[in-house]
């Protein structure tokens, strides 16, 4: 026999198993809701399992200095060094680009041969701490040497020059430092030289962007494979390298202008045409890119009498960098301007990611040239940039590209341009 339930029966039986349902599967949520602890365990052992590569650090000119070794462990408020090889080890930090940096002096033969002298020196101290600690880290010539590098169990580093002044006006010196493994080359520093504008040069532009002389050069780091860096380059730099340059950009530290109004940082259209260009912008953990600060006028006073006073660093004895070091951290601490934080890094990861998309934004800390955080003061800290992004909802699959994997893509699309170019020239 059929029996034939009441209407409001049914209803009744079907909304007690409905909420029954909910409450079950939001109980299910709640025990599935991870720990700050949890979230921190999971994010590390994406940071250990992706190739994490800083693209740039000053630290050689630390490596010139007598008695500094990179095998042992510094302490950052002490010496002001930010980067060795056992805080690389503990910051899970696989790869590096070690820049040599010569800062801008007067454009002459003299002072061309000069800072051709300290590049090279530069650069040799490179290649002679890898002989030296062989069994920690590799030098890296090309991309994938810095997966091998991994699996051994060491450190790749690779070789860059921040500012073409060394390049002085001689195109034979680009394949020569090439060949002593350098693989970028930042067009211009903090003055104009013979090759580009400067971003913050107090003079203005001098060229209108990229040189003729530029613009050769361009081209032989292309014929070379060696990637083009448009950081502390002005606007122009930027647009006359997309249109000049046959392979695809970089920027090894820079942020995003729209995020932090600073000169330095890319605007959002120089960000949207990087993409279009298949580069990589690299955030760079300086304070004064990362976030606005407000007015410090006896700050910058300070500090700017304090620069007027100093001789360039390559020419300063350990004693005098040292009171360098010590009269800049009484400025900071006479005159403290607010912190920079891993969020802020996040927020412009967030957006360059928002603007450019997932596949052109990486890491460039700059490290022993200013860089230097809270919560990523030297290479022992990098980790934490991983644990925000986490935090953030970023999967593995883009952590491992905001780390590593698309500076690695651009720098071979740059080498099979180089091949293209070379075989060209051979048929």
């Amino acid at each position: 026999m059929r029996i034939s339930y009441p209407f409001y029966l049914v209803f009744f039986l079907f909304a007690l198993c409905l909420t029954s349902c909910k409450e079950k599967k939001s109980a299910e949520n709640d025990s599935a809701v991870e720990t700050e602890e949890e979230l921190v365990a999971r994010a590390l052992q994406i940071h250990k399992r992706v190739l994490t590569v800083d693209t740039h650090a000053d630290t050689p000119l630390r490596m010139i200095e007598p008695g500094f070794d990179m095998a042992e462990r510094h302490d950052p408020n002490e010496t002001g060094s930010k980067v060795d090889y056992p805080r690389m080890k503990e910051g899970d930090l696989d790869a590096i680009f070690f820049a040599a940096f010569v800062a801008q002096d007067i454009r002459d033969d003299d002072g061309n041969t000069r800072a051709k002298a300290l590049c090279l020196q530069m650069i040799d101290s490179v290649v002679a701490s890898t002989e030296r600690n062989s069994d920690a880290v590799g030098l890296a010539l090309n991309p994938d040497d810095a997966y091998a590098l991994e699996k051994e169990g060491k450190r790749a580093i690779y070789i860059g020059i921040e500012n073409g002044y060394p390049i002085g006006k001689d195109l034979s010196n680009v394949e020569e430092y090439f060949n002593k493994g350098v693989r970028y080359i930042t067009l211009v520093h903090s003055s104009n030289n013979d090759l580009a504008d400067s971003a913050t040069d107090p003079k203005g532009t001098e060229h209108d962007g990229i040189s003729e002389f530029g613009s050769k050069v361009v081209d032989e780091m292309n014929r070379l494979g060696i990637m083009v860096d448009v950081s502390h380059g002005n606007d122009s730099v930027f647009y006359d390298a997309i249109k000049m340059s046959k392979a695809p950009i970089i920027a090894s530290h820079s942020n995003a202008r729209a995020v932090t109004n600073h000169q330095r940082n890319m605007t959002d259209e120089m960000l949207t045409l990087m993409a279009e260009n298949g580069g990589v912008v690299q955030l760079t953990m300086l304070a004064d890119y990362l976030r606005e600060a407000p007015p410090n006028a006896q700050r910058d006073s300070a500090i700017a009498a304090l620069r007027a006073s100093m001789k360039p660093i390559s020419e300063m004895t350990m004693d005098e960098r040292k009171a360098m070091r010590a009269s800049f951290q009484e400025l900071n601490e006479k005159f403290p301007n607010p912190p920079a934080t891993v969020k802020h890094v996040a927020d412009h990861i967030d957006h360059i990611v928002k603007v450019a998309g997932i596949d052109h934004v990486g890491i460039g800390c700059d490290f022993d040239g200013g860089g230097g955080i809270e919560g990523v003061f030297d290479a022992s800290e990098v980790m934490n940039i991983t644990i925000e992004l986490v935090r953030r909802g970023y999967t593995e699959e883009q952590i491992e590209k905001i780390w590593g994997g698309n500076l690695i893509r651009v720098f071979k699309e740059v080498q099979t341009v180089a091949e293209q170019i070379q075989a060209g020239e051979s048929s």
